[in-house]
């Protein structure tokens, strides 16, 4: 494992898992929503972001964290490991309102300063419609993949069973 996807829904542990097994691993660690979102939630430009995660993915090792669909592939071609947290709606629910609560009026640290945690509709909407509309496309793409490790966790015990044999 030199270069890791990590993937899931918004409140699935994507960046509490990418950052802990940089620790294990000793692999660099890059959270896509830190690179793309700037103070004010200003995203990054469309060519910019493209140039970016094309540099950052031919890197010798990395563990890169986020979906971002559009430069998804760029990704999956250089990663030698995926990880899929396919959890249910209500548990990554759970998991967004508890990363709302713990970081209420503060900053993520897989984010930029000035881009305090927010909880809107939209992205409730987004978690919520991520297990029937999202997952079942990247379930597919994953299961044709060939040359690859493919993690795939359905729930947080699985990931848990899995990385305590890892460390």
């Amino acid at each position: 494992m030199k270069r890791i996807m990590v993937v899931g829904s918004g409140g699935s542990g994507k960046s509490t898992l990418t950052k802990e097994l940089g620790k294990v691993l000793d692999i660099p660690i890059y959270h896509l929503d830190y690179y793309y979102w700037h103070p004010g939630w200003i995203p990054t430009p469309r060519e910019e972001w493209n140039e970016f995660v094309i540099e950052l993915a031919a890197q010798p090792t990395w563990i890169i964290d986020g979906n971002f669909n559009r430069t998804m592939n760029l990704r999956l071609d250089k990663a030698d490991t995926v990880i899929f947290l396919d959890y249910s709606r209500w548990s990554c629910l759970y998991g967004v309102i508890k990363r709302k609560l713990l970081y209420h009026g503060k900053t993520r640290p897989d984010l930029h300063e000035g881009c305090p945690e927010r909880l809107d509709w939209e992205f409730i909407r987004w978690v919520w419609k991520f297990e029937k509309e999202q997952a079942p496309k990247l379930r597919s793409k994953f299961n044709r993949i060939e040359g690859k490790q493919i993690y795939h966790f359905r729930n947080r015990k699985q990931l848990q069973n899995w990385y305590n044999n890892l460390s």
